[in-house]
């Protein structure tokens, strides 16, 4: 169910050190115990309670509910023997991550009501120890009543945002798919045709030139018209991706940090205007891509975007002060590099991942040089 070091609950609003010590308190009553007997038995069921207890965390189906069962009854019986209470606290946080709705509810019932019950069966029989510890036994059986829901529901709530990160990633590659199908389709509907033809009249030019240079002229400005229709058509194609530009998504992302609560730094000007329409789209998209990784994972005060245009590559580059990647790997996963690569294979881009004091993800595309001739 899970792993053994979370036996030790976490994210309930108390320290590790403070379970360390409910682990290491039963000793301290059961060594108040005069009898050699008493503290043999004690030290047994301590035992055998962090055994039960641990088995829990690794067993399935019905094992679960015997070994938490077992637990519990060492729990009343250490109650009763020596007047420990807080491992009511360890199998409150256990029954918060049951997943199963109607062993949850079945579970706390029967903790809750035996907990009540044995800790009032306590006041009458262990008295004087039980009024020396009345503040914390009522902080007790508060988190018994509470802990379990508390884990329940956030248990719960990170389940569900997991199922929609899972399912924003599905539909991330899906977009991109549909992207990549509707740029292949516009292009081959565009240009197929009219590279068929262009072909098909530079080899009857080929043949026409040596036995009719007139109407191998024709053929010629033919060819030139349909090569200028070609180059019009795909112009009218990217210029419809410029729909996504730099400074959109910097208002986008602006917006983003601010609710975040997170510092934005810029630094150079978010301008590349020698870039082409496609290339602008995809550092736009790899921007904010990346300003998203920085809400979602990196806890961080500040996040700083540079950009730079150099004579070879336009580079973006967005740098915070969190937690940085674990281990440094690219390929963490949820974290959204594969999709800013797949952008960047586009244009023949680079991405590069740098962790210290942050994480920096550098974007950069190269420039490409292309002459165009212009027609009167």
């Amino acid at each position: 169910m899970k792993k053994w070091y979370h036996i030790f609950p976490k994210n309930t609003g108390l320290s590790l050190y403070v379970w360390l010590i409910f682990c290491v308190l039963p000793f301290y009553f059961l060594f108040k115990k005069s009898s050699k007997i008493d503290i043999a038995i004690g030290v047994f069921m301590i035992l055998m309670f962090f055994l039960a207890y641990r088995l829990s965390f690794i067993s399935t189906n019905w094992l679960v509910y015997v070994w938490i069962s077992g637990a519990m009854m060492i729990s009343i019986f250490m109650t009763l023997f020596i007047g420990y209470v807080y491992f009511a606290l360890f199998l409150a946080f256990f029954i918060g991550n049951i997943q199963n709705k109607i062993g949850f509810f079945i579970l706390y019932l029967i903790h809750l009501l035996s907990t009540i019950s044995t800790i009032s069966l306590g006041f009458f029989t262990k008295t004087d120890l039980f009024f020396i510890q009345l503040p914390f036994i009522a902080i007790c059986l508060i988190g018994v009543i509470l802990l379990p829901f508390t884990i329940y529901n956030r248990n719960k709530q990170e389940a569900l945002e997991g199922l929609l990160d899972d399912a924003n990633q599905v539909i991330s590659k899906l977009m991109l798919m549909e992207e990549r199908q509707r740029i292949a389709r516009d292009l081959h509907d565009t240009l197929g045709q009219k590279l068929s033809l262009i072909g098909l009249k530079s080899d009857l030019v080929g043949k026409l030139i040596s036995r009719d240079p007139v109407r191998a002229e024709k053929e010629l400005l033919d060819i030139r018209k349909t090569a200028s229709a070609a180059l019009n058509e795909v112009r009218d194609l990217v210029s419809d991706m410029r729909s996504t530009n730099i400074m959109k998504e910097l208002t986008r992302v602006k917006q983003i940090l601010k609710a975040a609560e997170i510092k934005l730094i810029i630094v150079g000007t978010p301008t590349f205007s020698s870039a082409s329409p496609l290339t602008e789209n995809v550092l736009s998209m790899c921007m904010k891509e990346a300003v998203t990784n920085v809400v979602k994972h990196s806890y961080a005060k500040v996040c700083q975007i540079t950009f730079l245009s150099k004579t070879d590559s336009f580079e973006i580059e967005v740098k915070d002060d969190g937690i940085g990647i674990p281990g440094a790997g690219e390929h963490l996963p949820g974290s959204g590099l594969d999709g800013i690569r797949e952008r960047l294979e586009f244009v023949n881009g680079n991405l590069k991942l740098e962790v210290s004091n942050g994480t920096t993800l550098k974007i950069s595309v190269p420039v490409v040089l292309k002459q165009v001739t212009q027609e009167d």
